[in-house]
């Protein structure tokens, strides 16, 4: 489910009859989805969460595969083009996980795909692929950049589940929150971020993204991202700020 409200697109999960599970037509929903609002000058933010109540994302949809009578799995990094979760992680505008639900296995890994994560009070997060005999490729190697490589790596290998207020302790997540305000405090925190300059924000962003894991000398002489700072924006916002009022972003 896809939609877009002022400058915030919102993409919703919406099976929550299969623990919002992503089988194929969902996964090319979502990577349709994920770069139209790259694509839509008037979209700031990507608010990402799923439908219902007791699932952000199962994970992949694997009654779906066995109903489907395939053998054999499709090695993820394999395929001629970027997977899921490499399109999420790289748009090129901030990205929000709402965690409505539980969020484990792939759905874990769209969760952190996205920049920011807040999550309902009781949601609970995991990566069980070694119990299933999966690979878990996109979260063995973004969770060891996210936490501390033993921390990552006890997660990875055994599988075990993580109640919402432990992932916060060790920084996965910005914030937990009743679940009956989990929507309102996210569409706050994405106003809050589209309120600002789209190209700052497009400079941050990919500035954060490409220098991950660099030296800082070298990250600081990438130079990526639009150049924000001869923009029409950046005239705006020092002339806002010497005139005291909200300064009017057009993204030029």
């Amino acid at each position: 489910m896809y939609r877009v409200d002022g400058h915030i697109a919102r993409i919703t999960l919406n099976r929550p009859e299969r623990a919002n599970a992503i089988d194929s037509a969902t996964a090319d929903r979502l990577v349709d989805g994920f770069l139209q609002a790259d694509c839509d000058p008037n979209v700031r933010v990507v608010l990402l969460t799923g439908a219902g109540e007791r699932h952000f994302c199962g994970g992949m949809d694997l009654k779906a595969v066995q109903e489907s009578g395939r053998k054999t799995y499709p090695h993820p990094m394999k395929q001629a083009g970027r997977n899921l979760h490499e399109v999420l992680l790289e748009i090129g505008k901030p990205t929000i996980a709402a965690l409505n639900g539980t969020a484990v296995g792939a759905g874990c890994e769209l969760a952190l795909a996205c920049d920011l994560r807040l999550a309902a009070a009781g949601v609970e997060l995991g990566q069980p692929e070694v119990t299933m005999g999966m690979g878990g490729n996109f979260a063995a190697t973004l969770l060891p950049l996210l936490l501390p490589r033993a921390l990552a790596l006890e997660l990875l290998f055994t599988g075990r589940r993580i109640e919402c207020e432990e992932a916060l302790r060790l920084g996965l997540l910005n914030g937990v929150v009743p679940r009956s305000s989990l929507q309102d405090e996210a569409t706050q925190l994405a106003q809050r971020i589209a309120a600002n300059a789209p190209l700052s924000l497009r400079k941050v962003k990919e500035t954060a993204l490409r220098s991950w894991g660099m030296p800082p000398f070298t990250g600081l002489r990438l130079n990526v991202g639009p150049d924000a700072y001869s923009s029409e924006d950046r005239a705006e916002g020092v002339l806002a700020f010497v005139e005291k009022r909200a300064p009017r972003f057009v993204g030029r």
